[in-house]
């Protein structure tokens, strides 16, 4: 099997199983390439939009964990995070939306994400606590959906709490990366491990990291319930069939 049908078939195993019954059964979708109907292709505008979104965040690491280039390093990061919003317009006004985006545009938003995070414990520029919790939650809630699958193939729709949570923790890493404004510690607890609370100062974006860790949590604990009421029902439908 050549790779490009790999990436295909890897791609399309993940993403609507139930349009993809149609697509295939030939079913009307709409013009091939729309939303509701993705196109097979690799090489698209779009998709090398993102490979360049990857490519500038690798670039970022290198020189933010330098300490020299901070400025170019920043501007990288910056210009991939920007950028998270246009791989997708460009697919839907230039109707080239494929299977392979769908998967690899939110894969890319965790990438940024964990580079961010990883580039701010390199430099001791974050407690590592928060980098184990962030990252952990993500690897938690992976093998949950992994798990699930055999239960329901359709993945679960992102809630709005996840989205906001995901918008807290990307201003507050990008922030941290910033580094400015610093506020003083507000010296409500005597924890090393937790700048901004303590009498330590730190940058405005850590308060936004430990909101967006709780509603993080919040989050995980939801998905969760919705996994286990998932498999529950299923369970039940096989042995109504069953019966």
């Amino acid at each position: 099997m050549s790779l490009r049908k790999q990436i295909e078939r890897s791609a399309k195993a993940k993403v609507a199983p139930e349009v993809l019954a149609k697509q295939e059964a030939g079913q009307d979708l709409g013009p091939v390439g729309t939303p509701d109907n993705p196109s097979n292709q690799i090489l698209t505008v779009a998709n090398v939009i993102t490979l360049c979104r990857f490519i500038l965040t690798i670039v970022f690491l290198m020189l933010f964990i330098q300490h020299e280039h901070r400025v170019a390093a920043l501007t990288c990061y910056a210009v991939a995070a920007v950028t998270d919003f246009l791989d997708g317009q460009v697919a839907r006004r230039t109707q080239t939306v494929s299977w392979l985006g769908k998967i690899s545009d939110p894969v890319m938003d965790r990438i940024l994400l964990f580079t961010g995070v990883l580039g701010l414990v390199i430099t001791g520029e974050l407690p590592l606590w928060v980098a184990i919790f962030v990252i952990g939650r993500d690897v938690y809630l992976f093998f949950g959906m992994l798990a699930l699958q055999k239960y329901r193939k359709r993945p679960v729709d992102v809630i709005y709490i996840g989205k906001v949570t995901t918008a807290l923790l990307m201003f507050g890493f990008c922030d941290l990366l910033l580094g400015a404004p610093v506020i003083h510690g507000l010296g409500l607890v005597s924890a090393s491990w937790l700048p901004g609370l303590n009498s330590v100062a730190a940058p405005l974006g850590i308060f936004f990291v430990y909101v967006g860790i709780i509603t993080s949590t919040i989050t995980a604990v939801i998905y969760t319930k919705e996994g286990i009421g998932y498999k529950h029902e299923a369970l039940a439908a096989r042995e109504r069939e069953e019966q």
